[in-house]
């Protein structure tokens, strides 16, 4: 904690280090960045965002719920927020390699399945975890897409969804390309 309290201390320094004028700072950001709340995720370092170019909504697994008119979420506040009064042009929903999210849904999926290990719980999962890592991300992308505020803006092409992945281990981030129906490097 030391170490946090620390950089704290001194962030006004480093920003002036950076020619980062915190004092102008406009909040109209370029992109809103759904992602995971994992910490080995960095959005404003994977893409250099400086304050207020990036505005994040970071949740567990990176998840959007669906929408519901009668409950609305803090996650779907933050959306229409972003849409409707920052005007972001691009939302970007980026998923990650390793998510905790992933493989619970995978184990669980294994558990209804019915397929068990030796010791009788769940079998760990096989195959390609890459693969349900992409699935998820584009999932979140769907459900970000049924929103209320998302909707017409995606029609009248003044915003644009784009599903990334960023693999922790190697620190390549991928974009899902839908003619290809791929995620290809940035």
């Amino acid at each position: 904690m030391q170490y946090l309290t620390d950089q704290a201390r001194v962030f006004r320094a480093r920003a002036a280090a950076h020619a980062m004028p915190l004092d102008s700072v406009a909040h109209q950001p370029r992109a809103m960045f759904v992602s995971c709340s994992d910490a080995r995720l960095v959005p404003a370092l994977l893409t250099a965002a400086r304050p207020g170019e990036l505005f994040e909504l970071r949740t567990y697994g990176g998840l959007i719920p669906p929408y519901d008119e009668k409950a609305p979420t803090a996650e779907s506040r933050t959306i229409e927020y972003a849409v409707n009064e920052l005007n972001v042009s691009d939302i970007i929903v980026c998923g990650h390699s390793r998510c905790d999210v992933v493989t619970a849904a995978m184990l669980d999926n294994l558990a209804i399945a019915g397929v068990t290990g030796s010791d009788g719980e769940a079998a760990p999962p096989t195959g390609d975890v890459t693969a349900a890592d992409h699935w998820h991300v584009l999932r979140q992308l769907d459900a970000l897409s049924d929103h209320p505020c998302v909707a017409p803006r995606l029609a009248d092409r003044s915003l644009h969804l784009h599903a990334w992945f960023h693999d922790i281990d190697t620190g390549a981030t991928l974009a899902h390309h839908a003619r290809a129906n791929t995620f290809l490097p940035l």
